[in-house]
Parts: C-alpha cells; structure tokens; sequence
C-alpha cells in the first residue's frame, strides 16, 4: 500500500469529521432549548390525568380534571365556542382590513400617506389596559356592550398596527410589473389585488391570520372588563374562575386541564402553519 493510498481515507473523513464538531455545539443548544420550552407543557399534560389531592382526579390516573372542567357552568363547550366566535371574527377582520389597508399603503400614493402610516403604529405605544374602560364605554353606546363581537372588535383593533405593517411589507416585496401586467390585460385594482397579488403575498396573510387568531384565542384582559354575562365568558376567563374554588384553595388539577384545552388549538395550528408562518416574518426581509 502506497502512502497515497493510506492517506486517502483519512482525507475524506476529515472534513466529515470537521462538519461534526461545528454542528455538535448547534444541535445541543437547540436541543437544551427544545427541552427547556417542552418540559412545563408536557409536565402540565401528565399532571392533568395523573392522580393529586385536592383534585378531581384524587385516586389513579383518569380523566376526572378534565370532567370537572367540561362541567363547570355553563359547559366547556360553551366556553370554546365563545373562544372560537372571538377567535375566528377577530382573525377575518384583520386579515381582510390588514389586506386592503396595506394595499394601499404599498401601491399607491395619496396626500399624508407616511403619517397615516406612522399614527397607525402609533397605537402599539398606546398602553393596552388604558384604552379598555373608555372602550367599554363606546361599545355600550352604540349597542356592542357585553358582547362578543364587541369584544372582538377590540381586538381587531389593538391587532391592526401590526398587521398592516406585515402586510404593506408583504406587498412591497411583490414587483410592480406583475400589478403592471395585469392593469395591461384590464383589470381593475380590486381584481388585481384579488387574482394577483393575494397568492403572491399569501405567506404574509397566513402570519397575520395566525397572529391574530392566536393572540384573541389566549387573550385575558379585553373579555374581563368588556363581558359581564358569564354564559358569554372565553375559555380563558372560565379557566381562571374554575381554578379557585372554596375558601380560596387553587384546583390546580382543573388549572392543568384547562392550559391544556387551550394550548391544544394554538400547537395544532402552528404545527400545520409554521412554514408560512416564518416565510410571512422574512417578507420584505431581502427586499432591494
């Protein structure tokens, strides 16, 4: 055997080897997160069925938290379907108001436009609790008050900002020539924005979609000081009355079956979404 020859393997494992040892630190990190970030969402779903003092679920492991919660008032299903009803109306509006409004941000060019832009933004600097009483106020005026939709209306509100800005990002990434083409071929601006460019800036509106769902889905603050009517409260609000029971001792069984509930939805659809989720983030982001 030549010293060629001998030397040959040893050549082609080097860089294999090489390639191990720079992604060995990645894979731990990312693993030891991964951990860090699954470990309370798996405990809470093992401590929801196992057996714990205090609980529903008091003797071997069942399903007796969950029972409890699906029995309190009004029916988890209630509940779900009002978390639901929020949710999705939440979601339309502001995709559907996102869409246009960052349509016209990107493509067109009206007097004030930029500081129209920038007072819309501005509403994220607006405390969010703030805004909640005079709200109450507006919405019992014109009829929406202890309601659902009024409560989503709210929502859609404080989602808007971002949701625009995502979307006008979106649009900007798109080139002119396909909005160009299309005018050509006679379509109007509506049409072109429906046929053309809403596949193109698909990515986009499936962030904001999820965005907004997600975050009316575990919102707290808004159904607590706009619904008075407890067949009208979200899974959340019927959750955190659930969890203290007599003199004030926390059941933390139903507590467990509750988080879960309500995680569940929110890990399906970004398990199903992720990849438009992080395509929709990186719009714009090589842009120019």
């Amino acid at each position: 055997m030549t010293t060629t020859q001998a030397t040959a393997p040893m050549r082609t494992t080097l860089p294999g080897l090489r390639s191990l040892a720079t992604r060995t630190p990645y894979w731990v990190l990312t693993g030891g997160l991964a951990v860090i970030f699954l470990f309370p969402l798996i405990w809470t779903a093992v401590a929801s069925v196992a057996p714990q003092q205090g609980t529903s679920q008091h003797d071997g492991w069942g399903l007796g938290n969950y029972t409890a919660l699906a029995d309190y008032q009004a029916g988890i299903w209630r509940y779900l379907a009002n978390s639901a009803f929020v949710s999705i109306l939440t979601m339309v509006l502001t995709v559907v108001v996102s869409m246009l409004g960052g349509y016209a941000f990107a493509r067109f060019s009206f007097w004030g436009k930029n500081a129209l832009f920038l007072l819309t933004l501005a509403i994220l600097m607006v405390p969010y609790a703030t805004l909640l009483i005079p709200l109450y106020v507006i919405l019992t005026w014109v009829g929406l008050g202890n309601s659902l939709i009024g409560v989503s209306l709210v929502l859609v509100m404080f989602q808007l900002p971002f949701a625009t800005f995502m979307m006008r990002v979106s649009f900007e990434a798109v080139p002119r020539e396909l909005d160009e083409a299309a005018l050509m071929d006679g379509c109007g601006p509506l049409r072109c924005l429906l046929s053309v460019l809403v596949p193109a800036v698909k990515p986009g509106l499936i962030t904001v979609g999820l965005f907004s769902f997600l975050a009316a889905w575990n919102d707290f603050l808004a159904p607590l000081i706009l619904i008075t009517d407890s067949n009208k409260l979200t899974l959340p609000l019927a959750v955190a009355n659930l969890r203290v029971q007599v003199q004030g001792v926390v059941d933390y069984g139903a507590t467990e079956a509750g988080v879960v509930v309500l995680a569940l939805p929110c890990v399906f659809l970004f398990l199903v979404l992720q990849r438009h989720y992080v395509r929709g983030f990186m719009s714009g982001a090589l842009k120019g």
